[in-house]
């Protein structure tokens, strides 16, 4: 039987590149669900389709694939169309573009069945905002990882900045405020904790610490 941990919290908690750190220590697959409908937002901003619910979105979905897969180096990559994204839907406007398109009960029910399959063939560590709570209620795990608004708009700065990027830490924290108002107030699958999921909040810890705090939940709960 495939073990499934589902790791939930907002904007710039450090899901991702936590997820991946503990994934590979404890040799499960990671899957990166924020990237999916990111992914899904690139291709309608590409298109020109507002990421909203209606014929344009339906008919989108119906025309393109998302997919997660491994490069040569064993990195996981996003990819639209068979075409790596993973590097440009990783912008701010990505980021809003992709809670947008989240929203979209159409765009949540094509990539439900993608991320389920997953979980019933591998074992698995999965990001998101409703893992716990929607895609995944029987996890055997279920963590929301937080901190606070401050601390992911700091983070999320220094990271575009080292990627070049030319980002303003006001920006970048009215961006994560805007991102957590719209994720927990979105009518379909809105974030919040899963009852049964246990809070880890890495305000005050840098990330090999925080990787250690989740390594040491899941361990203690299996």
């Amino acid at each position: 039987m495939s073990i499934a941990i589902a790791l939930d919290g907002p904007a710039g908690a450090g899901k991702s590149s936590i997820a991946k750190r503990v994934a590979k220590a404890l040799d499960y697959i990671y899957v990166d669900t924020g990237a999916l409908y990111r992914a899904i937002g690139l291709a309608a901003s590409r298109r020109g389709v507002e990421p909203a619910p209606s014929p344009e979105v339906d008919a989108l979905l119906g025309s393109i694939t998302v997919d997660l897969a491994f490069n040569e180096s064993g990195e996981q990559v996003v990819l639209l169309d068979g075409e790596d994204v993973s590097g440009e839907i990783r912008t701010p406007e990505a980021s809003m573009t992709a809670s947008k398109i989240s929203a979209v009960p159409a765009v949540r029910a094509y990539l439900l069945d993608l991320q389920r399959s997953m979980a019933k063939t591998h074992n698995v560590i999965m990001d998101g905002r409703d893992i716990g709570t929607v895609v995944l209620p029987d996890a055997q795990v279920k963590i929301f990882l937080t901190a606070s608004p401050e601390a992911r708009a700091e983070r999320r700065c220094k990271e575009l900045l080292e990627k070049g990027m030319d980002v303003n830490y006001e920006d970048v924290l009215r961006d994560v405020i805007t991102r957590d108002y719209n994720d927990s107030h979105r009518e379909i699958a809105p974030l919040k904790p899963a009852e049964d999921s246990v809070t880890v909040d890495t305000t005050e810890l840098d990330f090999e610490q925080s990787v250690e705090a989740i390594i040491s939940v899941i361990k203690e709960h299996l």
